[in-house]
């Protein structure tokens, strides 16, 4: 049996043209209604002229940057979601794992205003890759992570451990996906000891639902 990591990469591999054929066509209702606005809004509050995309997927994210003139990167794991974005028209996609982005194994430059990281942190073991990300920033550079709200997918289990997302209710040929689950103290942990400090958190959230829809941190 393969250990969750490699599971949550052979996952990617599988569900990659899944993926993007849900959010080209807007299947995730809470993506559409609160969240791709919330990732964005919080960029744009910082004027970066220069942004890495951590996990870029399929590259909204991306097209969205360059709409609003901001010279957007990306870098990805999965070779299908790295040509769905080039092809899509951003010209700046590296496909490198979080493994080698960890060990700076792939250069995918410097100097970043600011790197975000949209839904995109799934695994245990994020702190060595953030310390990598800092190095990537200029000084005063800020990170952006948007992730699943801690406390609305806890599912009265409150501790750090592996869950498993099913894609129940989306259509295509999905493969369940592992993914790691941790609380807001792990969260501001890992922040800590990557040597970020919180500038901010957000709670992005639906007007017409009891919950938020994401956790958003700014850190610097």
């Amino acid at each position: 049996m393969p250990n969750p990591e490699t599971a949550l990469l052979n996952s990617w591999q599988h569900n990659a043209q899944a993926w993007i054929a849900a959010v080209r066509g807007g299947a995730i209702e809470s993506r559409q209604q609160v969240t791709d606005r919330a990732m964005l809004l919080a960029i744009l509050g910082r004027q970066p002229e220069r942004v890495l995309d951590l996990g870029c997927g399929e590259g909204w994210l991306l097209r969205a940057l360059a709409d609003r003139g901001i010279e957007a990167v990306g870098v990805d794991g999965d070779a299908t979601l790295v040509q769905a974005a080039r092809q899509a028209g951003s010209a700046q996609v590296y496909q490198a794992s979080y493994e080698q982005l960890a060990a700076s194994e792939v250069n995918i430059g410097s100097g970043y205003d600011l790197i975000c990281a949209n839904f995109a942190l799934l695994q245990q073991d994020i702190i060595p890759l953030l310390a990598a990300m800092k190095g990537l920033l200029v000084a005063d550079g800020a990170l952006v992570i948007q992730t699943l709200h801690p406390w609305g997918v806890a599912g009265g289990e409150y501790q750090d451990g592996w869950r498993e997302e099913s894609f129940a209710g989306f259509s295509g040929n999905w493969r369940p996906m592992p993914w790691y689950f941790r609380t807001l103290a792990s969260w501001m942990n890992a922040l800590d000891m990557a040597g970020f400090r919180l500038l901010s958190l957000q709670e992005p959230q639906h007007p017409q639902s009891p919950v938020p829809q994401s956790l958003l941190l700014v850190a610097q």
